[in-house]
């Protein structure tokens, strides 16, 4: 048991965490796991913040794998789950008339810098703060440019570090859940269990796409929220993403929905059209921690 910002958190006794509190050497991390490529994490410096605790920014993923499926929703629905002072900065991008996006992202952090665990993301599309909105056309800018942004709606993780870590430090909604992870010789399989009841909710059904590309793709992931204070802030992660591959079809993945608070919480969302799958069975990440909002806008 550890202390942060007043809470006690569990721990693996002997882990990365336990030993190193976000800030492992390199040469650890190449002991214990020689296969890993290394060689980008070493371009990268971290350094000591204050987040609500202290730590260090960037938190380094070193094993990781993704699966991430886009869906249409109700536009209205979205923007009254908006805050509206995250509102008046960005806004949920329209692909048409009524209809905006949410992507649902499931990831299994293999080998980090807090250890291992799940976690799934249900986050609404967005621009960028300062940005025009125009729909369709900031969708395929951001694609091109493989530059993110969203507001995270649910994140519900399977460790208590990862939880508090995620709530205080960089203002994400998290929670802890059983999220088991299955695979079989086609799907990767998600179950996220009920807060409340436990017993199974959303289970999150993939295909491992064959057509596989290696060639190293760089991608960052921005979200826009509210700190404790209630000052709009900006946080990011950027992904080194070693194989990948993506699909349009409807069959690529099976989202089955339960009763409990998740699963009613996303049927309120109505969601309507797949658009994209991505399937990510390898990458590297580094997470930063939160800046104010306004060091983005003025960047533009």
């Amino acid at each position: 048991m550890i202390d942060i910002a007043g809470q006690p958190v569990p721990i693996v006794a002997g882990g990365l965490y336990d030993r190193y509190r976000s800030n492992p050497p390199l040469s650890v991390i190449q002991s214990e796991a020689p296969g890993l490529d290394l060689s980008w994490f070493k371009e990268l410096r971290k350094v000591k913040v204050d987040m609500g605790f202290e730590s260090y920014s960037p938190n380094f993923y070193y094993k990781n794998r993704s699966v991430t499926a886009v869906f249409t929703a109700d536009l209205a629905r979205l923007r009254a789950l908006m805050p509206a002072e995250v509102l008046a900065q960005v806004q949920p991008l329209q692909v048409w008339p009524g209809r905006g996006l949410v992507a649902l992202t499931a990831y299994a952090y293999e080998y980090c810098d807090n250890d291992s665990y799940n976690e799934v993301s249900l986050s609404i599309v967005t621009n960028k703060p300062g940005s025009s909105n125009l729909g369709p056309f900031t969708l395929i800018g951001q694609s091109m440019s493989r530059d993110f942004w969203g507001y995270v709606l649910k994140l519900p993780v399977n460790t208590e570090l990862a939880k508090v870590r995620g709530v205080v430090g960089y203002n994400l909604p998290k929670w802890l859940a059983g999220i088991a992870l299955k695979e079989s010789k086609d799907s990767i399989i998600f179950e996220i269990s009920d807060h409340g009841t436990g017993k199974t909710d959303v289970v999150l059904e993939a295909k491992k796409l064959e057509d596989l590309s290696n060639k190293i793709e760089m991608v960052t992931n921005n979200f826009t929220n509210l700190d404790h204070q209630g000052r709009l802030v900006h946080g990011y992660a950027v992904s080194r993403q070693l194989s990948h591959a993506s699909s349009s079809s409807a069959d690529s993945v099976k989202l089955t929905l339960g009763e409990g608070g998740l699963s009613t919480y996303i049927k309120s969302l109505k969601l309507g059209k797949m658009l994209k799958y991505e399937y990510v069975p390898e990458f590297q990440s580094a997470l930063y921690s939160p800046e104010p909002l306004k060091t983005v806008i003025q960047g533009n």
